[in-house]
């Protein structure tokens, strides 16, 4: 598939369009497929202690590592030894004990099976350092969601002691390949529970979740030709939204959920265009003598920031969203591609070439200081977490492909890997409803 691409500017078509595709993953099984490793030091971190949740063995999801695993991930936790007295949701615990142990907070609590073979689930928090009672929850669930449950409390937890929103319960959505195969999977945050929302011999590229996080934009090339699908999660069902003369690439929806921007060749040469969700006759946002595309929307839906070659190389720019001059925004590097802005649009991920490799940079929009934030070769594809904390991203490490999440400043890393194949092209989703 010829997309009239420059010789200088193949590569930042590398996961957005036919080269994406081409260099796709093999799959993983849907089931235990992620191990998670974190790395690095932070900072800050504060000190927790998860005491086993009683009755958790007799679960089939030991709810206490799943909260610890996810506060680690964070980078905001350090995990302190939470061996001792048995204690539960009801247990007043020796406070001086868990000081002795330098924690800072302490969570308890409980997994009892109810007679119609729901789990009901209850937590309570503590700050050892000022002896006081927090609060817990409690929750009535089906064994299938008793990791979301997970998830939840350790949202739970993360907010009471952070001030910030946990990510959690939030879903990611990523693409494998196998042989001929194709697949789009949506996870959990932590890479666990992944179900295939479609499958397909012809590849899939460039998903893109909606703001209510009900649906899916992707790019399917089962017509032979890079085609726009928007796809309902809950249903599976899927509509056609762009297949115009040419290419149909890298969709991305605006805030407000009611159109998305796509880079589109219809009139000659790839430019970008503005399309209502329901269809009709895209707009196009601006003219340029180069190939525009990868296009994110600011989260107050103000600014596109898109990557072009009108300037030689590729680089990142910005525009208003309703079409007009663009400035350009990395100065840092010959090559930059692959935007994602964060939710508190304070900062901007990307990856950058530096002597021939790939490698993941965040810069403050607002100082304009760019930071490399890996030391792998390979990155592609950041996507940030919808509380602006964590950056998941595509990589090779030790001679596999990975997924990863690092927090902004590069400090803490973990590897969702799986036992065999590699994945693509990671998209973040936003907060569950």
């Amino acid at each position: 598939m010829n997309l009239h691409l420059k010789p200088d500017t193949r590569f930042f078509y590398h996961r957005r369009t036919v080269v994406a595709a081409l260099l796709g993953a093999a799959v993983w099984p849907a089931r235990g497929q992620f191990r998670v490793e974190v790395s690095g030091v932070g900072l800050t971190q504060l000190p927790i202690a998860i005491a086993p949740f009683r009755g958790e063995g007799q679960a089939p999801v030991r709810i206490s590592a799943v909260v610890l695993a996810d506060l680690e991930r964070s980078g905001r936790f350090k995990s302190v030894d939470a061996t001792g007295p048995a204690l539960d949701d009801t247990s007043r615990p020796d406070l001086a004990l868990w000081r002795q142990r330098s924690a800072d907070a302490l969570a308890t609590g409980s997994v009892t099976r109810l007679a119609d073979g729901r789990y009901d689930v209850r937590f309570r928090l503590w700050d050892v350092v000022q002896g006081k009672d927090l609060g817990g929850q409690n929750f009535a669930v089906p064994a299938a969601d008793l990791r979301l449950v997970s998830h939840r409390i350790a949202d739970a937890i993360y907010e009471k002691l952070t001030g910030d929103k946990g990510v959690f319960s939030t879903r990611i959505a990523y693409v494998t390949k196998s042989g001929r195969q194709h697949s789009l999977w949506v996870a959990d945050a932590d890479g666990e529970n992944a179900q295939v929302a479609l499958a397909s011999p012809e590849p899939i590229i460039s998903p893109a979740w909606s703001p209510a996080g009900d649906q899916l934009a992707y790019v399917s090339f089962e017509s032979r030709k890079p085609v726009i699908y928007v796809h309902n999660i809950a249903t599976g069902k899927r509509r056609l939204l762009a297949n115009f003369r040419g290419s149909n690439s890298a969709p991305a929806w605006a805030p407000d959920g009611r159109s998305l921007v796509m880079t589109l060749s219809r009139d000659g040469g790839s430019q970008l265009y503005v399309m209502d969700v329901n269809g009709g006759e895209p707009r196009r946002l601006a003219q340029s003598p180069g190939i525009d595309t990868e296009p994110v929307f600011s989260s107050d839906g103000r600014t596109i920031y898109f990557v072009s070659d009108r300037g030689g190389a590729p680089q990142i720019y910005r525009m208003p969203a309703a079409g007009g001059p663009a400035e350009r925004v990395t100065f840092t590097g010959s090559y930059n591609i692959s935007p994602s802005v964060s939710a508190d649009d304070r900062y901007l991920a990307y990856v950058s070439r530096v002597d021939g490799q790939f490698k993941l940079h965040v810069m403050e929009l607002g100082s304009g200081v760019v930071s490399a934030i890996t030391d792998t070769t390979a990155d592609e594809s950041p996507s940030f977490a919808p509380n602006s904390r964590l950056i998941v991203y595509a990589t090779r490490q030790q001679g596999r492909e990975a997924l990863m999440t690092t927090t902004v400043d590069g400090k803490i890393k973990a590897r969702l890997a799986g036992q065999e194949g590699d994945i693509r092209e990671p998209s973040w989703g936003p907060f569950q409803k």
